[in-house]
Parts: structure tokens; sequence; C-alpha cells
């Protein structure tokens, strides 16, 4: 065990031997660290939280009562190989927050980026990716393979369904079932989710400009009306326009997945 001077640890809270606290790490009451749980500079475990498995957590994250971080797999096929959940800096975890260690068939590891909120009641399953700045919105559950880009926002009451990609900057409606991969800066909404435009909010917010976001439109009607095949009309796109953020768009259209794509309407 490894527990730096400047931690604080409540006196109710367990921290079992080989765990690793850097300086300024707080544990709350009743919380409980696992030993192979590395905690970094000034992260906050609240009172009631269970972080155990191989599990790395970056500086200055926060984790609310009732969580459970870095236990195994809800998986079938997990068989109690050593796998491990590594979550980045400045995080934001809200109460009754579930994150999963990975699959030896997954690659072995949940990786989540920095500066993410993942609020109440969602859940990170095995083997994720998401990047920085995501923001997971109450009761949403990400199944097991997903990849979520950076930027990403996931509205309340929401599913992802395994292996889905989600691109960079896009949205999620509420009260969604998202079964096939978003593109970047796309909308998303309705119960079985579809394409229902660009993420403009998202975009003016982030200070694009109004040619980008003009090209993004014509990429998204060219996606919809276009000749050829879906895929076809993507790698027209990337011949045709030299805005970033279509390419962007394109990239990730041709990249490797196990899924569709949500269509425009």
């Amino acid at each position: 065990m490894s527990i730096d001077p400047a931690a604080n640890i409540h006196p109710t809270a367990f921290v079992e031997p080989g765990a690793v606290l850097g300086p300024g790490v707080s544990v709350g009451a009743f919380s409980l660290i696992g030993p192979e749980v590395t905690l970094g500079a000034g992260v906050d475990v609240r009172s009631h939280n269970v972080v155990t498995g191989k599990t790395t957590i970056g500086a200055e994250t926060v984790i609310f009562p009732f969580c459970s971080i870095g236990e195994i797999p809800q998986d079938k096929k997990f068989g109690g190989e050593k796998t491990s959940l590594v979550i980045g800096a400045r995080n934001r975890i809200r109460e009754h927050v579930t994150m999963n260690t990975g699959t030896a068939q997954g690659g072995g590891e949940t990786v989540l980026g920095d500066d993410g909120l993942y609020m109440a009641g969602c859940h990170i399953a095995h083997d994720c990716r998401i990047g920085n700045r995501v923001i997971v919105v109450n009761q949403s559950a990400i199944a097991g393979h997903c990849q979520i880009e950076d930027d990403v926002i996931v509205g309340g009451l929401s599913g992802v369904h395994q292996w889905v990609r989600i691109g960079q900057g896009a949205i999620i409606g509420a009260l969604s079932m998202v079964t096939n991969d978003v593109v970047p800066y796309g909308l998303v909404a309705g119960p079985r989710a579809e394409l229902d435009g660009l993420n403009l909010v998202g975009l003016k917010r982030k200070g694009v400009a109004r040619s980008d976001i003009q090209a993004l439109r014509v990429a998204l009607l060219t996606l919809k009306q276009g000749e050829g095949t879906f895929l076809e009309r993507a790698k027209r796109l990337g011949d045709e326009s030299d805005s970033e953020y279509v390419q962007r768009m394109v990239s990730f259209i041709t990249g490797a997945s196990d899924r569709n794509f949500l269509v425009p309407k």
C-alpha cells in the first residue's frame, strides 16, 4: 500500500493493502478502495462508494456517493481474467454510477477520457472507449465495446447498443435507443433513434465557422440524397470538400465498424 501523507481518509473508510493514493486524495465515510486501485492527485471519493478492480483514476476526479467503479463486467463470457478500467482527469461521476472493467475478448480495458460528466445512475459497460468532455445524462446506459468520441452528449434515459460508435460532437436526444453508428456532429432523436440533422447548438457554442457549418449541411444532404451507396457518397464527399469538419465525418464513416449508420431522414 502507498498512501501519500497528504491523503485524507475517513476513519470508517477501508483502503485495502496494495492501493495507491496520491497527494490530496480524499476518501469519504464508509467507502472501500480495492487493492489494485490507483487514485491520482486530488481525487475525491465521497462517502459510500466502492472503487475496486484494477482501476486507475486521474487527478481531481470526483466520485459522488453510492457509485460502483471497477467491478467485473456484466458479461457471461467473462471468466475472471485480469482486466482494467482507466478513468482520466477531472471527471465528475455522480451518484449511483456504475463503470466496469474490460473483457479479454474486447481488449481487456475500459477507457474514459478527461473532463467528463457522468450523471446520476448512468452505466458504462466493459471495453468502452470514451473520449474527452463527454456528458452521459441520468439513467443512460452505454453497452459493451462502444466508442464515443470527444464532446458527445448522450441524453437522459437513453441506451447505446453494444459496438456502436458515436462521432465527435454528436448529441443523442433523451429517451433514444441508438442501435447504429452516429456520424460526427449529428443530432439523433426519437425512441428508435434517427439522425435528425446536425448538432447546430454544439457547433455554434464551439465557435465553428459558418462556412464549415454550411459544408456539414451540404454533406448531410449528399449522404441522404446522392447517387450510389451511403459509403460511396461519403467517399465522394471526401474528394470534393476541403472542410476539416466534413473530412472528419468522412473518415469516421469510412473507418472500421461492425454496424450500419443512422442516416438522415
